[in-house]
């Protein structure tokens, strides 16, 4: 099954654009009222009317011949239509093999035409229908006229509730008539024809919520007027300019006009740009552009692309970006994969064996006596759906939200749970556990380590923490505070790939760490590589000059293993040794180790 449905509207976003508008249990309105009226008289049939579909009732905002004012949704044809936002034409209902035993048809209804009450973002609000006591067909004619006056009742709908179609700061034409006039677009312009679209950003959301801190909204409006006089120098009379987002602005090229003309032109414009304005210094315009086709592309669609491409110009540096299909692809993974990943952390009680989640452990092995003395656990996550979800994909993502303090919670916590089970049958170890940033940044971070560590009944020592120097870097500081607060309660700590971060000898010499783990990059192949096996000779030097152990990562032969030993490291962790293990497998990989390290004694 395809992760990805083409039409991506959910019932809860339904229900909240049918709410928003308050149209539900509001008074009768003469204007939809008429409506009804026409649609009855031109189909001859005693029942008509606007039909909204809310959670479990059709509501009646206007009816002819229909005593009721609401009606349950199950059954409704009207709901089968909000469902599909297509037509529905049902001949006798008592003969249809669903709707025969439906409240409709149990109160004499017949027949039954609809048409979908559309609004411009592709949410079907409900129907406009008409009822017959009688069976009866329906001509093409028919339903094209059930089809506009559906229309009808959305404009009269969008009259009443629009805020307006001009942006008060910008005096440009807003997002509500962007939409209007691509709509009028694809009904003007020959279907397939290919066209472009563009769309400046003026800031990322991270510049504009700094700029916005230090200057104000007053700031944004004379940014906002600055860009509007420089775009009217570049879009020329035949396309319209719209204010789209507060900071976004959209527009649609000529016909037969060159896409990569359009980058070239955009591209030149931003330099100009960037050379006559003042917030060139605290902010960094994007543009996207996106080509489509009338007749296959939807507005909304199209804004869609034009805001993904704008984005991916912000992520990769540049001033100009072409919407990806691959692009877009993979970022409609990583946002299906963080509510994903959110679903299966709050499905997750406990270490649940039957859950999504759940540790793994990675032994750490002695170089010198060969004997396995720590591991690390390590997150996996196997969905129902795409089954094992790689940790170097999902993990970078939800460091990047808010879920990344329950996500180390509940790493933390089964962790202790499976190591105070192990030291319950006698197995002693320490584990090691990653933390991110973030973590390193949460005031009560060290108590709750502590009060964890207590109601399991487990030494401080028993744990350590790993953390990249990347991760420390992010704010010192109040990084080292924490590291300082988790050492004087005895939990151990380690510097993560080694090497791969700032390295600031300095910053690495006054934090309170007991290890440090070289990154398996510097690992791999060093068996052949001499200028490898120099700079980790060297890297193992200053870290037990300062008074550290050394654990080498990625150590995948008998050969690696020796060179590292060879080298002084202390210990190492990678397949030659074990793959992450689950806690059973663990334990008789750790039962076989000890006794060949006993028979090599």
């Amino acid at each position: 099954m395809s992760l990805f449905p083409s039409n991506p509207v959910t019932e809860a976003s339904r229900l909240d654009a049918l709410h928003r508008l308050n149209l539900l249990d509001t008074p009768p309105n003469v204007a939809f009222d008429r409506i009804t009226r026409m649609a009855s008289r031109l189909f001859g049939l005693p029942l008509a009317a606007v039909s909204l579909t809310d959670v479990d009732r059709q509501w009646f905002k206007s009816r002819v011949g229909i005593v009721q004012e609401s009606v349950p949704r199950l059954k409704a044809p009207c709901a089968r239509i909000a469902e599909s936002g297509q037509m529905v034409v049902v001949n006798d209902l008592q003969a249809d093999g669903y709707y025969a035993d439906s409240p409709l048809a149990g109160a004499g209804v017949r027949f039954y035409a609809g048409a979908p009450l559309l609004t411009n973002d592709g949410y079907c609000l409900g129907s406009m229908c008409v009822l017959g006591t009688e069976p009866r067909d329906v001509s093409e004619a028919e339903c094209a006229a059930l089809r506009d006056m559906a229309a009808m009742v959305m404009a009269q709908i969008e009259l009443q509730h629009a805020l307006g179609r001009i942006d008060p700061a910008s005096g440009l034409p807003n997002r509500t008539q962007f939409v209007d006039d691509f709509n009028d677009l694809t009904q003007d312009r020959p279907a397939g024809e290919q066209r472009v679209a563009g769309l400046l950003n003026l800031a990322s959301p991270e510049q504009l919520s700094s700029a916005l801190r230090a200057m104000g909204a007053t700031w944004l409006d004379e940014v906002v007027g600055e860009a509007v006089r420089m775009l009217a120098e570049i879009i020329g009379a035949g396309s319209t300019v719209y204010h789209v987002t507060p900071t976004e602005f959209a527009f649609i090229t000529a016909p037969g006009t060159d896409i990569d003309a359009v980058c070239a032109e955009m591209e030149a414009w931003l330099v100009r740009r960037a050379l006559s304005v003042t917030s060139r210094f605290v902010t960094t315009a994007r543009i996207g552009v996106a080509p489509f086709t009338i007749g296959v592309t939807g507005s909304a669609e199209l804004l869609r692309n034009l805001h993904s491409a704008a984005q991916h110009a912000f992520d990769q540096d540049r001033g100009v970006s072409v919407f990806s299909q691959e692009q877009d692809a993979l970022y409609r993974r990583s946002f299906w994969l963080i509510n994903a990943f959110g679903a299966a952390l709050d499905g997750a009680a406990g270490a649940d064996a039957d859950g999504q989640l759940r540790l793994v452990f990675q032994p750490k092995v002695d170089l010198v006596s060969g004997a396995c003395i720590g591991a690390e656990a390590l997150l996996r996550w196997t969905h129902p759906e795409l089954g094992d979800v790689s940790p170097g994909e999902f993990i970078p993502i939800i460091e990047r939200t808010s879920m990344v303090r329950a996500t180390t919670d509940w790493v933390l916590r089964c962790a202790m749970r499976q190591l105070a089970a192990w030291r319950a049958d006698g197995l002693e170890l320490e584990l090691a556990v990653n933390v991110s940033a973030v973590n390193l940044l949460e005031p009560d971070f060290c108590t709750r380590i502590v009060d964890n560590l207590r109601s399991h009944g487990l030494p401080a020592s028993s744990l350590a923490l790993e953390i990249t120097e990347s991760a420390l870097m992010k704010n010192p500081k109040v990084a080292e505070a924490t590291m300082r607060d988790l050492h004087a309660a005895g939990v151990h700590m380690a510097i993560d790939d080694f090497g791969t971060g700032y390295s600031s000898l300095a910053y690495l010499q006054s934090l309170p760490a007991q290890v440090v783990k070289i990154d398996q990059s510097f690992v791999l192949g060093i068996e052949d590589d001499e200028r490898k096996r120099s700079l980790v000779s060297a890297m193992i030097k200053l870290s037990h000059d300062l008074g550290h152990r050394v654990v080498a990562e990625g150590v995948e032969t008998a050969e690696v293993a020796g060179v590292l030993k060879g080298v002084a490291c202390d210990e190492a962790q990678g397949y030659w040794y074990a793959k992450p293990l689950a806690p059973g497998a663990f334990v008789d990989w750790l039962e076989e180790r000890e006794s060949d390290v006993a028979k090599s004694a």
